[in-house]
């Protein structure tokens, strides 16, 4: 029995002092945004629930790089997590780019409704490429921001527009929209529309804000272009080391923070836009919402089948009619 106890002491011992998970998380989110802000809280939570067993470190404002660079930076374990948009999770998998096409989804309702049914096949899809997401969020509606005051496709076509490297199937769709994309990493936004390399970008405008971007394209066409899906995901392997029911601890306390994030950005992106004006940002009405619809058709001829697969794409489509039949004003 004398020999058992000590047994069972020493593993005990080994148990409460094994090796803490140490989870690295990279994001372009900027240093102190309410994306980052909510991520530290998280952070926090997990130590907190795990009894320090998980620890979750954030590299805010793309200091490991664009997002691709950082699923890169995960497949070598440099990293072991990532809060991307969905262009980034196109590194991994194309279907949660389906619920940001141009002009698909108009309202935060139709979004969420689209997204509760569409996410299980969204997990799945993450999980067979070796992820698991710990949470879905958002950056908001998307809409133009230009050095100039374009007000229609052909005038946005004599511009340069800003293109996330990485992604060929949407350079080729701002092509087939008449468009002129310029290639470049995330990182090198600002600079680039500094140096006038690109005069257009597509973002949200809480993004816009906390970037300055419109301080240096101080245009925005009132006009919800599409939607930029998020979301935080961690290597299936690095999750794989966490206990399940710290596992189930944690997705608890994510989820909870994947919300907070949601409803929070929500308002924040309508708050960054009045915040714009009363710092210079002028807003253009667009001159033929039309022609801006004929331009998206134009688009959806590249993504349908290329940037997302056709199948996931008529999902999205069915899901927002569904909605729209059952909502009918």
């Amino acid at each position: 029995m004398h020999i058992r106890a000590l047994v069972l002491a020493a593993f005990l011992t080994a148990s409460a002092h094994a090796a803490p998970v140490r989870i690295k998380l990279g994001t372009l989110a900027p240093q102190g945004s309410t994306w980052h802000q909510l991520l530290m809280e998280m952070a926090q939570k997990w130590s907190q629930a795990s009894n320090g067993q998980v620890e979750l470190k954030i590299y805010a404002g793309g200091t490991q790089g664009n997002e691709g660079e950082m699923i890169r930076k995960i497949s070598i374990g440099q990293l072991q997590a990532a809060a991307i948009t969905a262009i980034g999770l196109h590194e991994i998998t194309p279907e949660p780019q389906a619920e940001d096409v141009p002009f698909l989804i108009d309202s935060y309702e139709e979004y969420d409704y689209v997204h509760a049914k569409l996410r299980p096949k969204l997990d799945l899809a993450l999980n067979k490429k070796g992820y698991i997401a710990i949470h879905w969020g958002e950056v908001g509606f998307v809409h133009f921001f230009s050095t100039e005051p374009y007000r229609t496709p052909a005038e946005f076509s004599k511009g340069k527009i800003f293109t996330w490297n990485g992604d060929p199937a949407a350079e080729a769709a701002w092509k087939r929209a008449g468009f002129r994309p310029v290639v470049l990493s995330s990182t090198d936004l600002v600079p680039a529309l500094t140096s006038r390399m690109v005069n257009i970008v597509s973002q949200p405008p809480l993004y816009a804000f906390t970037t300055h971007i419109f301080e240096r394209a101080d245009n925005m066409l009132n006009l919800r272009w599409g939607f930029l899906t998020g979301a935080t995901v961690v290597k299936k392997d690095v999750w794989d080391r966490i206990a399940p029911d710290v596992q189930k601890k944690l997705l608890e306390i994510a989820e909870e923070y994947g919300e907070r994030t949601r409803q929070d950005v929500r308002k924040q992106n309508d708050d960054a836009i009045q915040q714009m004006k009363k710092r210079g940002l002028t807003i253009v009405e667009p001159a033929d919402v039309e022609a801006w619809h004929r331009v998206a058709d134009l688009t959806d001829e590249v993504v349908r089948g290329k940037v997302v697969p056709a199948a996931i794409y008529d999902e999205v489509v069915r899901l927002r009619d569904e909605y729209r039949a059952q909502h009918r004003r």
